[in-house]
């Protein structure tokens, strides 16, 4: 995966920084913070139409997408 959609980038930032990256914390925060509309007023159906499911079959292409966003922010 190569091409992070800025918004979730940040919305996995977010939740990274409140909570660190270990899973299945994060995920668990990325759940809480989707439910509450925390980051910028998203939550599960806005994150899902940019491209990240939180149900639990699509985990692999979830944890992908944290992968990325924290590796982005490695490399920075």
């Amino acid at each position: 995966m190569n091409s992070l959609d800025p918004k979730l980038r940040d919305f996995i930032l977010f939740c990274v920084d409140r909570r660190g990256a270990e899973w299945p914390v994060l995920y668990d925060e990325m759940a809480w913070v989707a439910g509450q509309r925390l980051f910028q007023g998203l939550g599960r159906a806005e994150l899902e139409q940019l491209g990240l499911s939180l149900a639990l079959d699509s985990l692999d292409e979830t944890l992908e997408m944290v992968n990325e966003a924290v590796a982005q922010i490695q490399q920075a």
